[in-house]
């Protein structure tokens, strides 16, 4: 990651703060911009700085960032007119569709249409305060140059309103066929292993990939060893809840999880432990059996 910024940039940016302009000008940041738009997994559209202007003007606003822990001030695009423009769908049918965004490092988080396009999403690219970036984040990355924030006070929540920093695609996708492989098969619904499931998916498929398919931020769980193979339940368990007393790393806390719910979760990993599915598997007999993924 460079840090590197030029006295242009610098001076750009110095100028926009000091004469608060009636329409924002937005200063390149970092990176040029790059976003794809992807329909179940087919390139619909891959839209650069220009592009995206087109499609949507930029604002001057200021809101909360719970990253940053206060109020942070960007110049953003509304997301709703890029991705009805991209897609050619109008927004009352893309809010019951389902999406999933990926960022440059891996991570991946899936939204309903219902919450990506309820009103108050934004694509910041630009740092209003600091000219190229604040770092963000418990490793102290460059968001840029493309970070999803969201406009409205209600919209602060990390979980129900989660913020890719690093934006590269956005994809329509078929939420039934997002994750076949990380679903606990012939479990009952009520069971440890469905509940432990439905947990995981919304709270860590983000980060972490069982049979490989999920984020690739945190380490895949499941293959070549599930995470119980090689790790106590009990540390486990206090890992989850409270990672940085472990290492330091990108895994927040969730203090917030009940015993029932890391009951759960066990749960699920116990249940995959049978249930493996490893497409990046090595060796002629799995290069042969390997099958063609749906994402």
């Amino acid at each position: 990651m460079r840090w590197r910024v030029s006295g242009l940039t610098w001076l750009g940016g110095l100028l926009w703060l000091l004469l608060g302009c009636s329409r924002p000008s937005v200063v390149s940041q970092g990176p040029p911009w790059k976003l794809q738009v992807l329909r179940l997994g087919q390139l619909v559209k891959e839209l650069d700085r220009s592009a995206l202007q087109q499609l949507a003007a930029p604002e001057n606003v200021t809101l909360f960032d719970p990253y940053y822990a206060r109020q942070k001030r960007f110049v953003a695009l509304p997301l709703e007119p890029i991705l009805e423009a991209a897609l050619g769908e109008p927004l009352a049918t893309l809010r019951q569709r389902d999406f999933m965004l990926r960022a440059q490092d891996g991570y991946a988080v899936p939204l309903p249409g219902s919450r990506l396009l309820e009103g108050g999403a934004m694509l910041a690219v630009a740092d209003l305060e600091v000219p190229a970036w604040e770092p963000i984040g418990p490793q102290r990355v460059n968001p840029g140059p493309l970070y999803l924030v969201w406009k409205h006070a209600h919209q602060t929540q990390q979980e129900s309103h989660p913020r890719p920093w690093q934006l590269a695609r956005i994809e329509l996708v078929d939420a039934a066929q997002l994750y076949p492989h990380a679903m606990p098969s012939g479990v009952l619904p009520d069971s440890e292993a469905a509940r432990g499931f439905a947990l995981f998916r919304q709270r860590c498929i983000r980060c972490h990939a069982v049979n490989r398919e999920g984020g690739r931020v945190g380490p895949e769980l499941n293959v070549p060893q599930n995470i119980l193979e090689y790790r106590p339940a009990a540390q486990v368990r206090a890992y989850i809840r409270s990672p940085l007393t472990f290492r330091y790393g990108n895994m927040p806390t969730h203090l917030d999880l009940s015993e029932a719910q890391l009951d759960d979760l066990l749960g699920y990993f116990e249940a995959m432990r049978t249930r493996k599915h490893d497409p990046d598997a090595q060796g002629p007999s799995a290069a042969a059996a390997k099958p063609e993924r749906g994402l």
